[in-house]
């Protein structure tokens, strides 16, 4: 099941990549999700001006009717369009790229120096490694070993 999910998710990356970049957003994230009793397809956009609520529409009028054309999801489905937020989950090279320099939350399988969280800068990442400089220390992790970063906002 989780690899259909994603093959979807792939489907509809690949369907709706050319409206967002037309429209002048990029696409963060797709992801198709089981939530609570209901399957969700959440599209996830940015701008270097930021996203507003009314990008969000704007995107999800747009590709709404595409999806139901194209149908590429049996089941019904939940579509949301949002913005990856000030705290945002880095998954593809592109958000590495473009989030160097920035405070990270990196969330390890197992632990590393008996960590399992490692909080510090994102100084370098390229197809299957990141690097974080933590104070003086910098640790390079392949991307097997981590599960989840994310950004951290300066409240």
């Amino acid at each position: 099941m989780e690899r259909q999910k994603k093959n979807i998710a792939g489907i509809v990356r690949e369907l709706i990549q050319p409206v967002a970049d037309e429209m002048g957003y990029i696409l963060w994230d797709v992801e198709y999700v089981k939530e609570g009793a209901e399957m969700v397809l959440r599209i996830t956009i940015d701008q270097d001006a930021g996203i507003g609520i009314e990008d969000c529409e704007r995107l999800h009028r747009a590709i709404d009717p595409m999806l139901d054309e194209a149908d590429p999801i049996e089941n019904s489905y939940r579509l949301e369009v949002s913005s990856p937020g000030v705290e945002r989950t880095l998954s593809r090279p592109e958000h590495f790229q473009k989030c160097l320099g920035e405070q990270v939350e990196v969330r390890l399988y197992a632990p590393l120096d008996g960590q399992k969280k490692i909080v510090g800068t994102l100084t370098g990442a390229d197809e299957n490694t990141i690097t974080i400089t933590v104070g003086e220390n910098t640790v390079t992790l392949e991307n097997q070993q981590w599960a989840k970063v994310t950004t951290i906002f300066a409240w």
